[in-house]
């Protein structure tokens, strides 16, 4: 029994993971270029998918809570919900995550497809941002330089009667008017999403959209539902005690963390979790379509300040990611879709820090010129 439950948790995880970096690779599914796009071109193609991927895993999470499937309160990994609304640690670290993606040429997940797609760079900035996550996580690094003054600025929202810092509060703390709030959202932002004539005709990026978002809901489901249940029985019977068995979907900063703290000790099977599964996930899926499509290119750094902006993005995100609890992926659709104002703010923090490095990056470029 030890052996299945715990193989078929992360086999489903892996497979997810798998499908995610396939699709985004064929799609050119990137929340950096999203905001790229929108910023310098006017396009919210990309930008639009992202919020589909919002939109599906919001409504995903009101069905699956909704209908009993699963159950996904405070206790998950990261605490999205957790009523110590940490209102400065998600926006600086958004806006961190948000100029460190831009430096680096996509974020977490994107960094995972281009390695896929042969980017010799993007491995490169996997290797610093995981050192830099791994030092957040696992070492006293977080504590040092964050912890005091973000536990000083912290707003206990306990203290006021919130149960947590869903949005689903403001209406009422009831299990109908939380699912009822994240189906709203839901739908709000589909609604937004094909407004657009252009985007009902981009196949690519609906089906990026889609496919992103449902990947979200089924890492709800096999770790809030039935399977998730009998994974954490599992653990708590295990005599080798497994890594981070919570209730949790796809991320992808901590894993590339947890990813170091793995390789350093290979030998402890235990140290592969659902995280650092979906990581490999990604990376094989972005690689099988590379290569099936021809589309697999190395690619080296153009200079050396091409280098060291590489760098640069791969500490920030490592350090931002986080500190912000999560990434575009991890906080700005999973965390997004259990309605945690944290998520929302981290999202905005993400896309602002982003939109101002591009802005930047552009005013440069034609002073130079």
């Amino acid at each position: 029994m030890e052996f299945t439950i715990h193989n078929q948790v992360l086999t489903i995880v892996f497979v997810a993971a798998l499908v995610m970096g396939a699709v985004a690779n064929k799609t050119n599914f990137c929340t950096m270029g999203a905001v790229s796009d929108w910023v310098n071109m006017g396009d919210t193609g990309r930008l639009r998918a992202w919020l589909l991927a919002i939109a599906v895993a919001a409504l995903g999470v009101a069905v699956i809570t909704g209908a009993g499937m699963a159950n996904i309160g405070n206790n998950t990994f990261p605490p999205y919900r957790t009523p110590q609304f940490a209102w400065l640690r998600y926006l600086l670290g958004g806006l961190m995550f948000g100029i460190g993606m831009t430096l680096g040429s996509g974020c977490g997940n994107k960094t995972l497809i281009r390695i896929g797609g042969g980017n010799i760079k993007s491995l490169f900035v996997l290797a610093v941002a995981a050192v830099f996550a791994y030092l957040m996580l696992w070492t006293d690094f977080y504590g040092n330089v964050f912890h005091s003054w973000i536990t000083a600025t912290t707003v206990d929202l306990g203290k006021s009667g919130f149960q947590s810092q869903a949005i689903s509060e403001f209406f009422g703390a009831s299990h109908t008017v939380q699912v009822a709030t994240g189906a709203a959202l839901g739908l709000i932002l589909a609604g937004f999403t094909f407004a657009s004539k252009d985007f009902r005709g981009s196949f690519d990026n609906i089906l990026g959209g889609l496919v992103i978002g449902l990947v979200v809901v089924i890492g709800w489901y096999i770790t809030a539902g039935p399977m998730g249940a009998a994974w954490k029985e599992w653990a708590e019977l295990a005599e080798t005690v497994p890594s981070r068995v919570e209730v949790q979907s796809f991320t992808f900063i901590s894993p590339m963390g947890d990813s170091v703290r793995y390789l350093m000790n290979p030998t402890d099977f235990a140290n592969i979790n659902f995280g650092v599964t979906a990581l490999t996930g990604v990376i094989v899926g972005s690689f099988l379509y590379a290569l099936l499509s021809g589309k697999f290119r190395l690619e080296w750094f153009a200079s050396g300040g091409d280098f060291f902006n590489h760098a640069l993005g791969g500490a920030l995100m490592g350090i931002g990611g986080v500190l912000a609890m999560g990434c575009t992926i991890g906080q700005a659709i999973t965390g997004v879709s259990t309605l945690a104002m944290g998520s929302i703010l981290t999202f905005f923090a993400i896309v602002a820090g982003a939109a101002g490095t591009m802005k930047v990056q552009y005013w440069r470029m034609m002073r130079e010129a």
